[in-house]
């Protein structure tokens, strides 16, 4: 149970790190979706608002028990940006570090 909570938090707080600030604190947002499922050894969660973004993840223990237990994390984001334009992350995050991809990202 511990490790879920673990999971939500850091989930939640990723999330609040990869929103834009909104430059005119007037225009709030409304959830129109939210879905959360916390499990012992895994978690999900999808956030949508009113303002365009969308925001799902899932995280799973891999190797569980033993001396390589890791958290292995699969979500995208997607927000429209200034211009306009709707942007994508897609990302994986596991004991190899996050690894994001996106149109707009540069590649490695």
């Amino acid at each position: 149970m511990k490790y879920a909570a673990v999971f939500l938090f850091i989930s939640l707080f990723g999330y609040a790190l990869t929103v834009p600030i909104q430059q005119n604190a007037a225009q709030e947002a409304q959830v129109l979706r939210f879905d959360s499922d916390v499990q012992p050894e895994g978690y999900r969660f999808l956030v949508e608002t009113s303002d365009g973004k969308l925001h799902q993840e899932e995280g799973q223990l891999k190797d569980v028990g033993t001396d390589h237990e890791a958290i292995v994390v699969r979500g995208s984001y997607s927000y429209i940006g200034d211009d306009g334009q709707t942007y994508t992350v897609n990302y994986i995050a596991d004991e190899n570090g996050f690894q994001p991809e996106g149109a707009h990202l540069p590649r490695i």
